[in-house]
């Protein structure tokens, strides 16, 4: 359905694009420092999954329908603004999780991050500028290549901010046994969550 040279050309861009810090990556980073490797390994997931829904709906055309309604862009954003400053609070109000006690459950931090990739229509934008110029619809069903193009795009952006969510979980296992550290631990992941909202609540349609 894909032919092999526009595979060899779509995998390298995708790991280039996977490479670039982003939000997607500062999340993770933040589920590590506040929650340890577990909880950024899942958060990574999530992500990763809300990337497919985006390029789903972009193959079906929903993509052009953010693009070309400024409310509903808009109405996405302003609740993925919302829901970043909802964690960022919580993790300036808990801290990171202390060692001895029960750490943030994967299913949350995965959930979260699934809602915070969904609520960022800047994605599927992206996924309906970055996609197509891989899709010949010569070739087969234009659904089916998006998807098989967006899990190459999922699973380079999985294993990448799962790496860097793992290397935060591991100065989070040697930090969270000192109450300062933890405290610090989780100003540093709220900052970062505050950050990603202001830098949502500011993007462009264009």
């Amino acid at each position: 359905m894909i032919d092999t040279v526009t595979l060899l050309a779509f995998v390298p861009a995708a790991l280039a694009l996977n490479l670039t810090p982003g939000a997607d990556m500062m999340f993770c980073l933040g589920q590590g420092l506040r929650s340890g490797p577990r909880a950024a390994a899942a958060a990574s997931a999530g992500i990763s999954l809300g990337v497919m829904v985006h390029v789903a709906l972009a193959g079906l055309g929903v993509g052009a329908a953010v693009a070309a309604m400024p409310w509903l862009f808009d109405a996405i954003r302003w609740a993925g603004v919302a829901y970043l400053l909802w964690l960022a609070w919580g993790a300036l109000r808990n801290g990171a999780v202390p060692a001895e006690t029960p750490q943030v459950p994967a299913r949350r931090a995965f959930r979260s991050g699934l809602m915070v990739n969904l609520a960022n229509p800047k994605v599927i934008l992206f996924v309906l500028a970055f996609v197509p110029q891989f899709v010949d619809p010569a070739a087969g069903p234009v659904l089916a290549q998006f998807m098989i193009l967006g899990t190459v795009l999922a699973l380079g952006g999985f294993v990448i901010n799962a790496a860097v969510g793992l290397f935060a979980g591991s100065a989070w296992r040697h930090l969270t046994g000192s109450p300062a550290a933890a405290r610090w631990m989780g100003r540093i992941s709220g900052g970062i969550f505050a950050a990603l909202a202001v830098r949502l609540a500011l993007i462009e349609r264009a």
